[in-house]
């Protein structure tokens, strides 16, 4: 089971997030994840780095720690360019991309104000669950390397897993029906929600035993028996800025 860091991007620098970066590879952790957000004012603060950018940034300068976005709001980029990006992120990262994908909060959270801000609709949950499905579609279909007759579309190899993040049965069913992998918080329903996710991978053909488990956690060692237990592959830990001295108190709480 590895060990990955989520740094909270609200109101934090570039240098505090490369600075973090750099501790959690050395302290030894195995990824780093940035929430995908465009104002900052959805957390209470005056700015936020976007997500792609900083992580490209930690790919290049961290060379051994896994980057991912947790998760993509599907609604920021236009699926066929977010798959060249996906792409480019991948080689440049030389297979280190991790592609979290969500639907976006929904009207009744805070995060709906900056995509109203930007003219962009905030329909309704099940839209925002399709538009999630016909995106993996589209990144799919890109990776191909030609799509609408169209050749020369840069292809990953080999292509990051895609990871749908959900907090309920329906994203955890839709994960495991068309993704390589869930995110889920690792809360009390985790364990129905891992089943559901699971048996949906079955019966849409793939292997249960390949699908790859990211949960969010605390490292107390009761919790990460229980994630053992579960068969989960990635623990995330959140973290706050200054990002550095609390990846050095996580992992000295570890030794």
């Amino acid at each position: 089971m590895q060990i990955d860091l989520l740094f909270d991007p609200f109101g934090a620098t570039w240098t505090e997030v490369r600075e973090g970066a750099i501790v959690a590879e050395g302290e030894g952790f195995d990824g780093v994840w940035l929430y995908d957000h465009l104002a900052g004012s959805v957390h209470g603060q005056d700015r936020v780095l976007e997500c792609w950018t900083t992580l490209t940034a930690i790919a290049a300068m961290v060379p051994r720690i896994a980057v991912g976005p947790m998760v993509l709001n599907v609604a920021n980029r236009d699926p066929g360019t977010l798959a060249v990006m996906a792409a480019t992120l991948q080689e440049v990262s030389e297979g280190r991309l991790l592609l979290g994908l969500g639907a976006g909060g929904g009207r009744e959270t805070p995060y709906a104000a900056e995509q109203q801000a930007l003219g962009r609709p905030v329909p309704d949950d099940a839209t925002r669950r399709a538009a999630l499905e016909a995106a993996v579609l589209t990144l799919r279909s890109v990776w191909s390397g030609s799509v609408g007759g169209v050749g020369g579309f840069l292809r990953p190899d080999p292509p990051p897993p895609i990871i749908v993040g959900g907090f309920g049965p329906k994203m955890a069913d839709l994960a495991g029906r068309v993704a390589d992998g869930v995110n889920l918080p690792g809360g009390p329903g985790l364990a129905r929600l891992l089943a559901s996710a699971r048996t949906a991978r079955a019966a849409s053909g793939g292997d249960p035993s390949t699908f790859l488990v990211v949960v969010s956690s605390g490292l107390h060692a009761a919790a990460l028996k229980r994630l053992e237990e579960l068969e989960v592959d990635r623990v995330v830990s959140f973290v706050e800025a200054p990002f550095a001295d609390h990846v050095h108190r996580l992992a000295a709480g570890r030794r």
